[in-house]
């Protein structure tokens, strides 16, 4: 049952009344100096050590309140959330519209068939316009400068939902995953085995903020972006991590606490698909890969999957995480919306990093 706040005071609230109120507290139990309300997310790159921390703790929070507890929490109640996606998605679309809708706001998706997005009305335009209605927009787009360009010209927060360079909000998703699993993150080994692209340079944005050593391999000609290399060796120093960059699988899985892969032609790289393949010979993730892996190791993908990049063995292995995975892309994303949108702060105990 939904009441106003208007018509109590603190005072005069007695058991039943009290615990509705529950939802609606503000301080949290260990505070963290971190102020994220009206900021966007176009990388992690933009995002301190303490920032990634404080968005995991924010997802386990919601986690824990509304789905272990059954709470409900309408952080978003009378929000709206644009969501422009320029590429079809199951995962993104999903977390981000029934998450925000779970909160309490309105989400309105939008593709370039339903508004006029770069045919007439150019990106300024239409985010003027949207900072004029919603309270924030989450853009799944091809040029990462397009995001950039909506930054300039919006009020509201931008979400980076996908672009060619990066996608934090996966990345957010696979270390709240390998939180719960391990109960940690800070001394763990992530081995990425694939194609150089926008998962692995958000990986590589961020893995070292959270205390975790990085194994690349990628075949030649389809290596991560030179200056996103050179800025993972300084985060790599900075924070005393260790970095490898190879073409040899089994070298990258040596000791890996964590396998990870992703698809091999992305949305736009169809015509590819012959030179990839040929490309990616050898690169399969299988039960021979995860023989060079620590012990306890398990396997996220952030899907869709197919068989050549992991085989089923890996895939559907108790080892394997992916399912956990993409239910964690809409604790994460509710947590970003939360924490850019709201003066909301969580009430779990926070976690160890």
């Amino acid at each position: 049952m939904l009441f106003s706040m208007r018509n109590f005071t603190v005072s005069k609230l007695t058991g039943t009344s009290r615990q509705l109120l529950q939802p609606f507290r503000s301080k949290p139990p260990a505070q963290m100096n971190v102020h994220l309300k009206g900021r966007d997310l176009l990388t992690l790159q933009n995002y301190t050590a303490d920032e990634l921390k404080y968005l995991l703790w924010m997802a386990s929070d919601l986690k824990q309140r509304i789905k272990h507890k059954g709470e409900y929490l309408p952080l978003m109640q009378g929000k709206s959330l644009a969501m422009i996606f320029e590429k079809r998605s199951t995962r993104t679309r999903l977390s981000a519209e029934t998450g925000f809708a779970l909160l309490g706001g309105h989400p309105s998706f939008l593709t370039t068939q339903d508004i006029h997005l770069g045919t007439n009305e150019n990106l300024i335009d239409t985010a003027r316009v949207l900072s004029s209605m919603t309270n924030a927009i989450l853009a799944r787009v091809y040029k990462h400068n397009d995001l950039e360009l909506m930054t300039k010209e919006a009020t509201i927060p931008i979400i980076n939902g996908l672009s060619n360079l990066h996608h934090p909000l996966q990345i957010l998703a696979d270390y709240l995953t390998l939180q719960e699993h391990y109960g940690g993150l800070n001394g763990l080994t992530l081995t990425w085995v694939g194609d150089g692209n926008n998962v692995l340079h958000s990986i590589m944005m961020s893995a070292a903020k959270m205390g975790m050593h990085l194994r690349i391999a990628t075949p030649k000609g389809f290596e991560p972006d030179l200056g996103i290399t050179k800025t993972t060796e300084q985060y790599s120093k900075e924070y005393g991590t260790k970095l490898l960059l190879t073409k040899d699988p089994l070298e990258a899985a040596d000791s890996a606490n964590v396998l990870i892969t992703d698809t091999w032609i992305s949305m736009g790289q169809e015509e590819e698909k012959k030179e990839r393949l040929k490309a990616f010979q050898g690169y399969q993730i299988t039960m021979q890969t995860a023989k060079s892996a620590a012990s306890n190791w398990t396997f996220l993908h952030c899907l869709p999957r197919k068989p050549e990049e992991v085989d089923d063995e890996v895939f559907y292995s108790p080892r394997s995480l992916v399912f956990k995975e993409a239910e964690n892309r809409k604790w994460t994303i509710m947590a970003v919306m939360v924490s850019l949108l709201t003066d909301y702060s969580p009430q779990l105990q926070k976690p160890k990093f």
